[in-house]
């Protein structure tokens, strides 16, 4: 387990009463290709997970299958277009997929909130997973939609990293924001910051744009 934690203020230590059960063949498949998994189960029903580095398209399948051999039902945003798709748009939602409605009144960040609070009501799971960078190229800093979801939701967020320098995918840290970003994104920093991403050079320091 990794013990490079954040600070025990911000840091989530207690109980992680969700043990989801994974894909056994999924392990199997990040083993053979040398990957080793971190994870003690989730604090809370609803939350946002943050990927970071994002430097490889090989960044979706490592996720996918980490998906898979975690058993985690995770939610993502993606492009309208690729819903579009008949085929890719169907494997797109099964696997979690949300097509971004860019003509809400709410906007991507307060649907997914709405649709978040109306999962806490009823006591079902929902889990949102994003790649703040969001892109593979370097960018100057994360986009804050994600991260406004947790804050406006109040829910934990995890910290989830794929570190190709220790084949590791690092699902075991969750925090408590603050909603002052400084200070997040600072803690955010410090677990992050040394993940070595597939193309190191591509990735974006973590801070707001």
């Amino acid at each position: 387990m990794d013990t490079a934690l954040p600070r025990q203020a911000h840091y989530l230590a207690g109980e992680r009463p969700i043990q989801p059960r994974g894909s056994a063949l999924a392990r199997g498949l990040l083993r053979l290709a040398g990957w080793r998994l971190e994870f003690t189960g989730l604090p809370a029903l609803q939350g946002v997970i943050l990927v970071y580095p994002h430097t490889s398209n090989w960044d979706f399948v490592i996720g996918v299958l980490a998906k898979w051999a975690l058993g985690l039902e995770l939610r993502f945003w993606g492009k309208d277009s690729l819903f579009k798709l008949p085929l890719f748009g169907r494997w797109v939602r099964w696997i979690g997929g949300v097509a971004v409605d860019r003509s809400s009144k709410r906007g991507m960040v307060g649907d997914t909130v709405a649709q978040m609070r109306q999962a806490q009501a009823a006591g079902r799971q929902f889990w949102l997973a994003a790649a703040p960078e969001g892109t593979r190229s370097y960018v100057p800093g994360w986009r804050s939609g994600a991260y406004q979801v947790a804050v406006q939701a109040q829910v934990p967020v995890g910290l989830v990293f794929f570190d190709f320098a220790t084949r590791t995918v690092g699902a075991s840290c969750f925090v408590a924001l603050s909603g002052r970003p400084d200070e997040d994104f600072a803690l955010f920093a410090e677990y992050l910051a040394p993940r070595r991403g597939m193309r190191p050079e591509l990735a974006s320091p973590i801070k707001l744009k």
